[in-house]
């Protein structure tokens, strides 16, 4: 990395619970969704450069498009058009976290673009609405805090004083689409969230006792193993278990860092082909 790169950390987004309450005429889904971002997460640097260049490494390298489709370059060439600026760039995307599965990978990726790219001066442009342009989780992992997301997951709600949680987070190496998910779901006329009032990890625990994430049961009818990975969490002593967003990723809350590191070595060796990574959630950005 040049002493010019920027660097950016893209963690993983991890829907703590995610209720479906509506559709829009134009079909897109209506959600309340807790959200959290945690340690574990991919790496992005910029530079300027003589020329454009692209490189992807890490454990999922293999499995991230290259080209115009991917959110990293869609990011960097709204960056152009939003604000005229016509420098060649060089970007190194670390890809750590499974592709599609429900964490915000791609999502975060792309905001941590733009992230570095506002960095660079003069930079000056609506950075909220340019991360809509790619997509209703890049605002929120632009932002990269805590909130309770509403819309599409456009309308953010900061919420401070959420306690440290301890996680592991399983994926059984299954892809699921989001769009089947959606189109399965029995009703799209669900409760909202309950009201978010706890300070404690007891209570932030009771409180997810009485949510959902509406996007589970037809995701683990697509995709059963993602129960399998479910009971490797709570075998191994997870005290909260909810899969993320739309799958496949699912998260179990562990006491200690400790204990989520002891837990997450054992479904590992269990398990050596899955993703399998224990973090804590992180605030402040």
């Amino acid at each position: 990395m040049s002493a010019q790169a920027l660097a950016e950390h893209a963690p993983a987004k991890i829907n703590l619970a995610l209720h479906v309450t509506g559709q829009r005429a134009d079909g897109y889904h209506l959600l309340e969704s807790l959200v959290v971002f945690c340690q574990a997460g991919d790496r992005i640097s910029v530079s300027p450069s003589d020329k454009d260049s692209f490189r992807v490494s890490g454990r999922y390298a293999a499995n991230v498009p290259i080209d115009g489709g991917n959110l990293v370059l869609r990011a960097r060439d709204l960056f152009r058009e939003a604000t005229g600026d016509g420098r060649s760039l060089s970007i190194h995307l670390e890809k750590n976290l499974p592709v599609a599965s429900g964490i915000g990978g791609g999502s975060s990726d792309a905001a941590a673009v733009l992230r570095a790219l506002r960095r660079l001066p003069p930079a000056e442009c609506d950075w909220p609405s340019l991360a809509l342009k790619l997509g209703a989780d890049v605002p929120m992992c632009l932002s990269a805090n805590p909130a309770i997301a509403r819309g599409v997951g456009e309308e953010l709600e900061g919420f401070d004083g959420l306690p440290v949680l301890a996680l592991v987070l399983v994926n059984p190496g299954v892809g699921v689409s989001t769009p089947a998910i959606f189109k399965a779901l029995a009703t799209r006329e669900n409760p909202p969230l309950p009201k978010l009032q706890v300070r404690d990890r007891a209570g932030l625990i009771g409180w997810l006792r009485e949510t959902r994430n509406d996007l589970e049961p037809p995701a683990l009818a697509f995709a059963p193993t993602i129960g399998v990975a479910q009971d490797a969490l709570r075998s191994v002593g997870a005290e909260f278990v909810r899969m993320s967003g739309s799958g496949a990723t699912s998260f179990g809350i562990f006491s200690s860092l400790d204990e989520a590191e002891a837990a997450a070595a054992e479904i590992a060796r269990r398990e050596p082909d899955w993703f399998v990574q224990a973090t804590t959630t992180e605030f402040a950005r």
